[in-house]
């Protein structure tokens, strides 16, 4: 049984009000991969204008955090290069693999491991799938990796 405050006059209407639920535990997922994984309430904004800008900029980098994770929940075995540019995937390797110089790249599923042991991950056999806090400060070391490489590649 599903209430709902909508009107409800035929089963198309129905059915909408059920597609609507079904999307209850993806926006969840959402809000605490604001709140735990990017740590918006940790911000403590006082003016509006600084909330706001704040959260256009989180809610990008949640939406990433998430879509990344899913991404490599469902096409584990997929090229990274999906994800990563030829820079992105080729830092990692040499970071977690610096002998491996095959010109293929990983896997999405090996990429975001290697992203999540930046942040803490210890990749054991019981420890399932890395999660979003866990993605969240692999992501950001891993991009000051990649800004350090880029300013020692160009100087």
């Amino acid at each position: 049984m599903l209430l709902t405050t909508l009107p409800i006059d035929d089963f198309q209407q129905a059915w909408q009000c059920v597609q609507w639920y079904s999307y209850r535990w993806l926006i969840e997922r959402f809000h605490f991969t604001l709140k735990s994984g990017c740590g918006v309430e940790k911000l403590q904004l006082q003016a509006r204008e600084r909330l706001e800008k704040a959260l256009a900029t989180y809610n990008i980098i949640a939406w990433r955090l998430m879509w990344l994770t899913y991404q490599a929940r469902l096409n584990p075995d997929a090229s990274c290069q999906v994800v990563f540019s030829p820079q992105e995937w080729k830092l990692l390797r040499r970071k977690f693999q610096p002998k491996n110089r095959s010109k293929k790249p990983p896997t999405l599923r090996q990429a975001l491991i290697w992203i999540a042991s930046l942040g803490g991950f210890l990749a054991r056999s019981g420890d399932g799938e890395p999660g979003l806090k866990t993605l969240w400060r692999g992501l950001s070391t891993f991009y000051y990796l990649l800004e350090g490489s880029q300013l020692v590649s160009t100087s």
